[in-house]
């Protein structure tokens, strides 16, 4: 469970550090191609800005750190609870906002802080009330159904996304959180690990699910990352990669909270969720009239090109 536990919280100091490093490179690329009208007829970005955001030096070490992320969160996955382990990740948004203060200019208010303190108690109380968690084994049409929901997922919520422009920040948001569970899911019932065989592996779907969510749910967090607030975009991530998978974990994979603490787990998980959605809630867009955030005046920005507050 300690090991777990550790493998969880480093996946989540890289996810959050690797997000507050892609919106540094994502805006950077939107001031740019602002003039260039490198948008979409509904004021979203274009696949062209949304690629060239992802060639800054910022947005490269940021996915490095993503992937390290990854990995340290598929196997927390695999060791702890699907409720505990998404949750402990998701914490990722404490570390976005802190460092948003100090890379993007972003001042917390007062009840922002207060629900960051909230996410970090409740994680405490699941860490405390989580059981063993469950097997992973289910049937092969499972792993097919989580497939075709990535897919769906993923490919309509893309097209939604980009109908909907500069007001979909936290629809994308929260539909890459539901990939990131999703890309959790997969993780946990996958086959061909334990025992590894090759052959398995390659033939389950579920490992093709973790692809198109894992692939879907970047790209959707990098358009949220372009056209809205860091934090409330991470926020909607956070409750999309916990809710349904702890609900999953627990009602179809045999994850358990320890005995007579269920009440507490589900404390926890309440307070956990309810602190990152008032997170989005009390967060405003850095620049609301301006998702792109306009070239700074020569006052304004340092060598890096980042706006200064004042």
């Amino acid at each position: 469970m300690l090991i777990g536990l550790l493998t969880a919280v480093a996946a989540s100091i890289c996810y959050g550090t690797g997000s507050v490093l892609q919106a540094v490179g994502s805006r950077r690329s939107a001031r740019r191609e602002a003039a260039a009208a490198g948008v979409t007829q509904h004021g979203g970005p274009s696949l062209s800005s949304t690629a060239k955001a992802a060639m800054t030096w910022e947005f490269i070490v940021g996915t490095i750190l993503d992937f390290i992320g990854f990995g340290l969160g598929a196997l927390a996955a695999r060791m702890l609870p699907l409720f505990l382990s998404q949750t402990v990740i998701s914490a990722n948004l404490v570390i976005t906002a802190v460092l948003s203060v100090k890379l993007l200019g972003i001042r917390l208010t007062r009840a922002e802080w207060s629900s960051i303190a909230v996410v970090c108690s409740a994680l405490v109380l699941l860490a405390t009330a989580a059981g063993p968690e469950g097997s992973g084994h289910t049937p092969i049409a499972t792993h097919w159904w989580l497939l075709a929901i990535s897919l769906l997922l993923m490919a309509g919520g893309t097209v939604v996304v980009r109908l909907l422009g500069a007001r979909a920040a936290i629809l994308a948001g929260l539909l890459s959180g539901l990939g990131f569970g999703a890309l959790g899911v997969g993780v946990r019932i996958l086959d061909g690990i334990d025992p590894f065989d090759l052959g398995v592996l390659l033939t389950d779907p579920a490992l093709y699910a973790i692809l198109v969510a894992g692939i879907g749910g970047m790209y959707l967090h990098t358009v949220a990352l372009q056209i809205g607030s860091v934090n409330g975009a991470t926020a909607a991530l956070v409750v999309g990669e916990t809710v349904l998978p702890g609900m999953i974990g627990v009602w179809w994979l045999g994850d358990t909270s320890r005995p007579g603490l269920a009440w507490l787990a589900v404390t926890g998980f309440v307070l956990a969720v309810a602190g990152a959605v008032a997170v989005a809630w009390f967060g405003a867009p850095e620049n609301p009239e301006d998702p792109a955030v306009p070239e700074p005046t020569k006052d304004q920005a340092d060598d890096s090109g980042l706006v200064r507050t004042r």
